[in-house]
């Protein structure tokens, strides 16, 4: 997403698909020239093994954790067992810094691999979740600790980085309340069942999004040439400004309400009384 407004990048993936290795796979694949420092995400899309394949990366996972006062903390060092008195209910074991030393050339190796498009994010994720002992997985994990627990500590501290994320976040739902507008058809949904039309599907989806996103901008461009909006607006204002919004898009045509004229209703047929059992009864219409 770019900030505030448009989606610059998006991939089609399978139903069984990690959403850890999509998210890493959209970071390091969007098709631009734009370097990728950090990355927001929901809960689903965020995990151990995800901030430490991030971390290896060279970009910051930021995600919004659900139910974060539940995470624990990893302590720094062992031995310390007083040094952060105030922390101790959210502390638990110590980083195992001699594991991630072991096995930092292997993990390198991974994550060349994945930004050379040697191998996928999700086809390494598969095999060390078949085999979750391996030595180099658990390094990975303990990289992912000691990042998340930086992380939280600092998102608990920085309330603009929480407003960061969320802000963040946001542009995602509005894009998607953007895509149920403009792909009404259907309900929305892809009938297709081949991988080719289902790309092409969301690639279009993405150029009309694109499209509206640039006349919207192109409006406000002339509403805010206005002198008499550029002196009613205050900072707080334009920055609450986006591109992104669709009330004023007729997906179904527009429809001329013309409230001088009335429809003719006198000549419409009104029933007359039918009798049933000696008794009279009045249709709908004659009693309207």
């Amino acid at each position: 997403m770019e900030k505030k407004s448009l989606a610059i990048h998006s991939q089609l993936i399978n139903c069984t698909a990690s959403e850890v290795a999509a998210m890493v796979e959209g970071a390091m694949r969007h098709g631009t020239t734009m370097d990728v420092e950090a990355n927001y995400t929901d809960s689903h899309g965020q995990s151990e093994i995800g901030f430490g394949i991030t971390r290896l990366l060279n970009f910051d996972l930021l995600p919004r954790i659900k139910r974060i006062n539940k995470v624990k903390l990893y302590r720094p060092v062992a031995g310390e067992p007083d040094a952060y008195p105030q922390l101790t209910p959210a502390l638990t074991r110590p980083i195992r810094w001699e594991l991630i030393a072991q096995q930092y050339d292997q993990m390198i190796k991974y994550a060349t691999a994945i930004r050379t498009r040697t191998a996928s994010t999700e086809a390494i994720l598969r095999r060390f979740t078949r085999n979750a002992s391996h030595s180099t997985y658990a390094a990975m994990l303990e990289v992912g600790r000691a990042q998340k627990t930086i992380f939280v500590a600092r998102y608990l501290r920085l309330r603009d980085l929480q407003r960061e994320i969320e802000e963040g976040l946001n542009v995602m739902e509005s894009s998607n309340g953007a895509n149920s507008v403009i792909a009404y058809g259907k309900g929305g949904e892809i009938a297709s069942n081949r991988r080719d039309e289902q790309e092409m599907f969301v690639l279009c989806l993405r150029i009309l999004q694109s499209a509206l996103v640039y006349v919207n901008t192109l409006m406000l461009q002339d509403v805010l040439g206005e002198p008499e909006w550029a002196d009613l607006l205050t900072p707080a204002d334009r920055r609450g400004l986006t591109p992104l919004f669709w009330s004023h898009v007729r997906p179904y045509g527009e429809v001329n309400l013309d409230m001088d004229t009335r429809l003719n209703l006198t000549a419409a047929t009104v029933p007359s009384p039918r009798t049933t059992d000696g008794k009279t009864v009045r249709s709908t219409a004659e009693k309207a």
